[in-house]
This record gives C-alpha cells, structure tokens and sequence, in this order.
C-alpha cells in the first residue's frame, strides 16, 4: 500500500514535470538577451521540451510496467535532477534546447509511473483521495510555475537570474530521491510485455509529425518542412492505429491497445482533457506575454496575476471529491459554466483596463476561472483512468498523460501563434480579447462534452 508519505513523494514527482514546462513563460525574455537567443531558439526552449516529453511518455509507462515503477521512479527523477542542473549551466542557447529534450525525456520516464503506483498501490476511498490530489497537484503546479519562475528570475539569486528557475529543481530532486527510496513501494504488471518496436517508432512519428511544425512553424517563418511534416501527420496516425489494431488481434500486447478506448469513461475524458488542456496551456503562455510585453510588467508581477487563480485552484480542488461523492459527473459541468465566466470576466478587464492590466484587475476573472478548472481537471483524471484495470496502469498512465501533455503543447502553439499574430496587426489589447474568446468557445466545447460523461465514477 501507499503510505501518506508515499503519496507526498510522487505527487513531487508529478509537480516537477509541470512546473517546468510553464516555468520558463515569464523567464524567455532574461534567456534571449543574455544568451542572445533569436525568437526561433527561444520557442525550441519550451517545444523541445514538450515534445520529447509528450513522444516517450507512453514508451515511459510501458518500460515501468516492464521492469518496475518505482526503479523507473526513481531512475527518471535522477535524470531530471541531472538535466535541470544542466540547463541552469547551459553557456549557450543551444546547449539549453538540447538539455531541455533531454529534461522532457527523463519527465517522461518519471510522470507515468506516479499514476501508475497510485493504482496499483491504493484501492477504493484510498484512490479516489489520492487521484483527487494527482489532479488538484496537477493544476496548481502549471499555474504556480508562472509565478515561481517570475520570483526566481527576479530575485535574481546569488547572480543566477534565469538559471535559478531551473537549479531550483536540483535540491527538490536530492529531497525526493531520499523519500522515494523510503517510502514508494515497488509495483509492476504481473504479466509484462515486450515492447512494441514499431508501434513506439510510429507514435513517436506521429507526435513529431504534428508537434514540431506546429511550434515551430511561425517563428521559423512556416517554411516547406512544415507543411510537409503536418501532411506526414495522419499518415502516421494512419499506420501507427492499423499497427496497434493488428498487434491486439494477433495477441499481444501493442504500445496503447485499441481495446483500452472501449472503456466509455477513458475515450470521453480523453476527449474532453484535449480542448481545456489546449485553452489552459494557451491562456499561460499568452497571458504572460501580454503583460510583459504589452502591459509593461516584470516577471514578478507578470507571474503574481496569476496568484488569485493558483489559490482558488488549490482550495476548491481540495473540495472535488465530497463533491463528486454528492453530485456525480455533473460537478464538471458546472466548473466549466463557472471557468467560462471567468475566462469572460478577464476579457472584459483586458478591453476595459488596457494597457493597466495587473493582479487587481484580473483577480475577479482569474478566481472565477481557478474554481471553474478545479472543479474540471482532477475530476477529469480520475474519470479516464477509473475503469483501467491495475495490469495496465502504467500504459493508461501513459495514453492519459501524452494526450495532456500534447494538447498543451498545441495550445501554447495554436493560441500562441493566433496571439503573436494578431499582435503585429490589430494591436496587443485586441490580440488578447480575441485569444480569451477562442479559449471561451473551447470552455463551451469541453462543457457541452461533458454532458456525454457517466454520471458516476467508480
């Protein structure tokens, strides 16, 4: 069983990989000038790292399946340790990208096995306790790694200024080496499986495929490899789906097992964690653009906007599972009804306010919106991985998390991307209202899906 401190350690290691895909938001300006990094590099900055990340996690959780969750645990938490310290060091831009793919690739070795353990390792109110905690741990690491990284970058320690944001993970890592190694208990699936060779390569294609044109593409200027590579993209989707189709049908066990997606409550929240994941990612990024840039803020009051939001998350996350034990499914509903007033009250700040758009003036927005995502995120976790059974955690771990992982990726590009765009042309102001609109019409989207939940979650 998962001991309380048990928990506390792999929920450290579920923060980690979050913190530090947003961490870096309010921090890339410091990065390209002391680096002298074009805007290009910068994107590679956060993209390497999102898309090495999204590509190995479900090979991440089938290899701690294989040969054990908590040696993989620990094993990819190590690597995180060593990665960040080589990113705080880095002397060049270059150097940072290549340390920052080599960051996501241990995050994706490490993130799988948390809820893999939380499976097999807790069962009945135990779980859904601890799956509550995963997704309220989940929520508020994306948003407290926008602020933490304006602190750090501000406080400019020992005259680190920007690499603090990444060997601040160095001593948290030594910590949770030491509580792992004490406290995680050893799980693995009773009847492992080999991996699937062709069916890794083709996914791994596939994410490629989508991800790196789709955020790198403006920066470079879209040019042909771009447009190829996003052709390539269903191709590969194509081929990776028959591979698995054929595998499962021949007997063995494929990288993601088509017969995983006929378990209603995986397939529905997966669906529905692709658009809020999208508008969540998106927001983050634009947001912390528009006040630096736009609004004229540092880093620390770029990232303290967004305080309100955080603590809202946090306490009302923390409420989920009475509520879901009360009301069922429809909880989810409801915060996204409640995220979209949110998501409006902010846009009505922005036209409002604009350029004088601080803490104050988002804070009504920026809290109606927090509670309205607490009440959807770690219930929407929960919800896919209810019905996987304990043999398979680690691979519905893994789908669960690629499809978050991708989806915020394709947020901070696609929302991104829309923002910068609209920037150049309409103004910054504008820019900001039309993005906090689109994200408004995927809030609509991911509440009227909701309706298609089961009622209750077992």
């Amino acid at each position: 069983m998962l001991s309380g401190l048990g928990l506390f350690t792999v929920l450290l290691g579920a923060a980690l990989p979050l913190i530090d895909f947003f961490i870096v938001n309010v921090a890339l300006p410091t990065i390209g000038r002391d680096l002298n990094a074009s805007e290009a590099v910068l994107e590679l900055v956060v993209a390497g790292y999102g898309v090495a990340y999204a590509v190995l996690l479900v090979l991440g959780g089938r290899l701690g399946d294989l040969f054990g969750r908590r040696q993989f645990f620990l094993g990819g938490m190590a690597a995180f340790g060593l990665t960040s310290l080589a990113c705080g060091l880095a002397p060049s831009a270059w150097t940072l990208v290549a340390a920052r793919v080599a960051q996501g690739a241990a995050s994706a070795a490490m993130l799988p096995q948390v809820l893999a353990t939380i499976q097999a390792a807790t069962a009945g109110p135990r779980r859904a306790k601890a799956m509550g905690l995963y997704g309220a741990t989940a929520g508020l690491s994306m948003v407290a790694g926008q602020i933490l990284g304006g602190l750090l970058v501000a406080a400019d320690i020992a005259g680190t200024g920007w690499r603090a944001v990444f060997l601040v993970n160095v001593p948290v890592v030594i910590l949770g080496l030491i509580l792992a190694t004490r406290a995680v208990p050893e799980t693995r699936s009773q009847h492992p499986e080999p991996i699937d060779t062709p069916g890794t390569v083709l996914l791994a294609v596939s994410l490629l495929a989508l991800l790196a044109p789709l955020t790198e593409g403006r920066a470079a200027g879209w040019p042909l490899w771009t447009w190829l590579s996003l052709a390539l993209f269903p191709l590969a989707a194509a081929a990776f789906y028959f591979v698995e189709r054929r595998e499962d049908r021949q007997g063995r066990t494929p990288l993601v097992p088509p017969s995983l997606f006929a378990l209603t409550s995986l397939r529905r929240g997966l669906i529905m964690i692709v658009p809020f994941s999208i508008g969540f990612s998106g927001f983050m990024f634009v947001i912390a653009v528009a006040l630096q840039r736009g609004a004229g803020l540092g880093p620390v009051p770029a990232g303290l906007a967004l305080a309100p939001m955080a603590a809202v998350f946090f306490v009302v996350s923390l409420c989920g599972p009475r509520l879901i034990a009360r009301y069922g499914t429809r909880v989810v509903t409801a915060g996204g009804l409640i995220q979209a007033v949110g998501v409006a009250l902010i846009a009505l700040a922005a036209w409002r306010s604009w350029p004088d758009l601080g803490v104050w003036q988002l804070l009504p927005g920026a809290a109606v919106a927090g509670a309205g995502q607490a009440l959807q995120l770690p219930v929407l976790i929960r919800i896919i991985l209810s019905e996987v059974p304990s043999a398979r955690a680690g691979v519905g771990s893994g789908v669960m998390a690629t499809t978050q992982q991708s989806a915020l990726a394709v947020g901070v590009a696609t929302l991104g991307t829309l923002f910068l765009s609209l920037a150049s042309s309409d103004g910054m102001r504008d820019a900001l209202v039309t993005t906090l609109l689109v994200q408004l019409a995927g809030v609509a989207l991911t509440t009227a899906l909701s309706l298609r939940l089961p009622r209750t979650i077992s």
